[in-house]
């Protein structure tokens, strides 16, 4: 599963037995016009499959694991860094749409951000629990930064009527970088649960710095392949900077024009917030609350991730067919359902054969949630634009993120409720997102041109 990350974009053309009957990804870049090549469609994927790595095995699993079970933290260490670190980028995230949107290309700023995702990743556990958690604030800066600068190159590598089916294969192929994560850390930790702490911490390190190198041997094809058309003559300058800065005020301001997407925004606040949260803690929730080992957590993921795969492609299409409303929405009702069982599995102590279905539909949602949450964004975004809103977007789903992770830790160790009222709250989030997005259509919209 991935965190956050990701993404969706939106398209009408055929039909979905037809495209899951065709082999889906040439049946998506024939729809492909000229511009785009295939290499920079696949190096674009690829990209996807490079930052899962990282939400996987950082942000999801090992690191959180690493952090409670063998260095003696709390869930509110994890939660508080997450948080921090995700304060940091809804701070700077609409300074950093608005400055892509005054400089002929974005890639550059993909590169940066990688590269400062990469490196701190591979200090992780390299002196006290303190320090780590500083490098994984940094890290998780540098990763959440880039996936806004890649959300925003998706037009480069699709059309209107092909962006669901690539977006979509964009995230299923994100997925099977979550399955090659998991995969490193199942090789890596067997049995580690068995050896003396100072060896666990060892293992859990290597997996780290395995999976930095990972993260960036599978991002080099997208900073070579992928072409941008570049928008303007103007170069990276002060005075690129401070037009930045006022468009930051302007988008604020000129986002009132934009009723629909100001509640999708909101909508999203409580989605993403439900969905980023359970998938930063339920490593520690299948040991801790389920009573999985290690190995079972790992086993656990991969189950998911397998389902999230298959539920990258075949959102993809649906999106195409019914489009993302009225695909978001059968998702979210897809969460309730999940957050429910989950919760009611902590609260009952029911053995832990009865957990395995879950991450089955997890998996099944979280495809889904992106592939349906890009295109939406989207339509509701002026084409001329979409650097900025994008912006706007990253921020909500920022806020978010600081905000999920410090409720968790609050309910958890603070108030001392237990994790499974803590799954009820983000229950009560997918509920308020569902009841803020029904008002809001995907229908396209006529835009005029910015003068």
């Amino acid at each position: 599963m991935t965190y956050e990350a990701n993404v969706n974009i939106e398209a009408k053309e055929g039909k979905l037995m037809n495209f899951m009957e065709e082999n889906p990804l040439a049946t998506a870049l024939r729809s492909v016009p000229a511009k785009p090549s295939l290499v920079s469609v696949v190096s674009w994927m690829l990209y996807d499959l490079a930052n899962t790595i990282f939400s996987m095995n950082i942000v999801s699993l090992y690191f959180s694991l690493w952090v409670v079970n063998v260095m003696g933290g709390s869930d509110a260490d994890y939660g508080f860094a997450t948080s921090i670190s995700m304060a940091i980028i809804f701070i700077v995230s609409p300074f950093l749409g608005a400055l892509t949107d005054q400089v002929p290309r974005r890639m550059p700023f993909l590169v940066v951000s990688t590269l400062l995702c990469v490196g701190f990743t591979l200090l992780l556990g390299q002196g006290s629990l303190l320090v780590s958690l500083i490098f994984f604030v940094l890290a998780n800066v540098g990763y959440q930064a880039g996936l806004q600068f890649y959300d925003a190159l998706l037009p480069e590598v699709s059309t209107e009527e092909n962006r669901g089916r690539i977006g979509g294969m964009g995230v299923g192929l994100g997925y099977l970088g979550s399955f090659i994560g998991v995969g490193t850390g199942l090789l890596l930790l067997r049995g580690v649960d068995a050896l003396p702490l100072a060896a666990q911490s060892a293992r859990y390190v290597t997996v780290f710095q395995i999976s930095a190198v990972l993260f960036l041997v599978f991002a080099l094809p997208c900073f070579f392949f992928v072409r941008e058309q570049p928008r303007s003559n103007r170069r990276f300058s002060l005075t690129a900077v401070g037009a930045a800065v006022r468009q930051v005020g302007e988008t604020l301001r000129s986002s009132r024009q934009h009723p629909d997407l100001i509640r999708f925004l909101i909508g999203r606040v409580f989605y993403t917030d439900a969905i980023n949260t359970v998938i930063a803690f339920m490593g520690i929730y299948v040991t801790n609350e389920v009573g999985f080992s290690t190995q079972d957590s790992q086993l656990v993921l991969l189950l998911a991730i397998v389902f999230a795969v298959v539920g990258g492609f075949i959102w993809g299409g649906i999106v195409d067919r019914i489009g993302p409303r009225r695909t978001l929405h059968i998702v979210l009702w897809m969460w309730m359902g999940i957050f429910a069982l989950t919760a009611a599995i902590g609260y009952l102590n029911v053995p832990g054969i009865f957990f395995w279905p879950i991450p089955c539909l997890a998996g099944i949602a979280l495809g889904g949630t992106w592939t349906a949450d890009r295109p939406y964004m989207l339509r509701l975004t002026p084409p001329d634009r979409i650097g900025e809103f994008y912006g706007l977007y990253g921020m909500v789903g920022r806020f978010s993120a600081i905000t999920g992770p410090f409720t968790w830790a609050l309910i958890v160790d603070i108030l001392d409720l237990g994790r499974p009222f803590a799954i009820i709250t983000l229950l009560v989030g997918v509920v308020i997102a569902f009841i803020i997005l029904g008002p809001v259509s995907d229908a396209q919209r006529v835009w005029e041109e910015k003068s």
